[in-house]
């Protein structure tokens, strides 16, 4: 009897992206104008490995994380995949302290990987792109203003719709905790406050009231982080709450700098305010806080956040390394940008032209043309197989091509070339000589 061939289940794993061409092209795009506007800011490009020691990630991860980590053993060895690009850059900075010069600028856009239950625009293998600014023993303000430049910058190059990027310190809330003697909550606070956005005021005060706070506490938290307005209004708020609290009045006077060296860096003011529902759930974040977001798509949340932290690597070296962050969940991003049809994917190739020799009696002439054209920068393939003319321009046509450079009989023979404008359609015979000057 003939043997079954059982077919493998080629569909991929639940959380994890794979793009065609055109959708590819478009994510690489993205990625690399983020990247570039990173450099062009000063940042250094930098990757560490995507397997690390499991004592080294779990060092500073905890809870939820923890659990969501990749961990297995490859013969004696305990490994884990990376879950951010923060613990790595930790790791980095404490091994190569004495190599490098501070404060240190780096940048790194990577794959991490959580398992965590995938749902719509959640993934366990995804991209981030992260820079951080680390200072050794002590960091200036004026680099936490210097990242909301970056972030408008980013989003700006992105050509993406109008956005906010909302700033707050963390100092405020601890102070405003120690105020009222709660100083041992505000890790928990700051964790309730991070949800305001995305669940119901009663479910919020009962999570204050499952940690323990009072009503008239609940009532002072509430109405603290419902001050809204312009960014010298909130101020001037803040100053009238007279808050005798030095965590408190060094959070405001941390803030009012960072605003002050904001308006330096020239960022619209529409662009970005004060918010004190800013809190971020992580740990570390000591300082000044970040979240950005478009303004008229709310529900796809924050596009981008981070901020102040008083030291990096504490778990692995004695030195004190501050920093500030940022982070840009790529894929995420993507995903819903394409959901929305704020962005839309284009050509399926990288090629700005395609060679199409009639026969294998051109295809010398085919290849000489695509070196040409690669030395003069111009990106281009060749059609080699045999096949009908009209599969040949059809190809050309789905992938997005700009133009097809066309080489028959009579091109081989009298020495010229047939370039086809694929948009407009024209065609006309050109010089080799003359082919690079017509297609830039």
């Amino acid at each position: 009897m003939k043997k079954e061939t059982i077919k493998i289940n080629t569909k991929v794993l639940p959380g994890f992206m794979e793009l065609l061409p055109a959708d590819q092209i478009l994510f690489d795009c993205m990625k690399d104008i983020i990247e570039r506007t990173y450099q062009s800011f000063g940042f250094i490009s930098l990757d560490t490995p995507i397997i690390e020691r499991s004592e080294v990630l779990l060092a500073k991860a905890g809870g939820e994380t923890e659990k969501q980590i990749y961990r297995f053993l490859k013969g004696d060895n305990d490994l884990s995949l990376r879950f951010d690009l923060t613990v790595p850059l930790a790791r980095y900075v404490s091994d190569h302290f004495n190599d490098l010069s501070f404060p240190f600028r780096r940048c790194h856009v990577g794959k991490v990987f959580r398992g965590e239950r995938p749902q719509k625009g959640r993934y366990r293998e995804f991209y981030q792109c992260d820079i951080d600014i680390i200072g050794k023993g002590k960091l200036n303000l004026v680099n936490d203003a210097e990242i909301l430049a970056v972030i408008y910058q980013v989003f700006k190059n992105l050509e993406l719709p109008p956005f906010i990027i909302r700033i707050n310190n963390r100092k405020l809330i601890n102070g405003l905790m120690e105020s009222l003697d709660l100083l041992d909550k505000s890790v928990d606070v700051m964790r309730i406050i991070d949800k305001v956005e995305k669940i119901s005021e009663q479910d919020f005060r009962n999570m204050f009231i499952e940690i323990g706070l009072s009503a008239e506490s609940i009532n002072t938290v509430i109405k603290f982080i419902s001050i809204k307005g312009d960014v010298s209004f909130i101020l001037k708020e803040l100053d009238a709450l007279e808050i005798k609290n030095e965590t408190f009045s060094t959070g405001l006077a941390e803030l009012k700098t960072v605003l002050k060296y904001v308006e330096s860096f020239g960022l619209p003011k529409e662009y970005y305010g004060v918010d004190l529902s800013i809190a971020r759930g992580l740990d570390y974040y000591t300082g000044t806080v970040y979240e950005t977001s478009l303004l008229n798509y709310g529900d796809i949340g924050s596009i981008c956040s981070g901020g102040r932290y008083d030291n990096l690597a504490d778990t692995y070296t004695s030195q004190k390394l501050p920093g500030v962050g940022i982070s840009i969940g790529l894929t995420r991003l993507f995903s819903q940008l394409k959901d929305l049809n704020i962005i839309s994917s284009g050509k399926s190739t990288t090629s700005k032209v395609v060679i199409l020799p009639f026969s294998e009696d051109m295809f010398g002439r085919a290849i000489e043309v695509g070196r040409v054209l690669r030395l003069s920068g111009i990106s281009n393939e060749t059609y080699f197989e045999d096949d009908k003319f009209k599969n040949k321009i059809s190809h050309v046509s789905k992938i997005g091509a700009e133009f097809s450079i066309i080489i028959g009989e009579d091109e081989l023979r009298d020495g010229f070339v047939t370039l086809k404008d694929m948009k407009s359609g024209d065609q006309s015979k050109i010089n080799i000589n003359d082919l690079v000057k017509q297609i830039i």
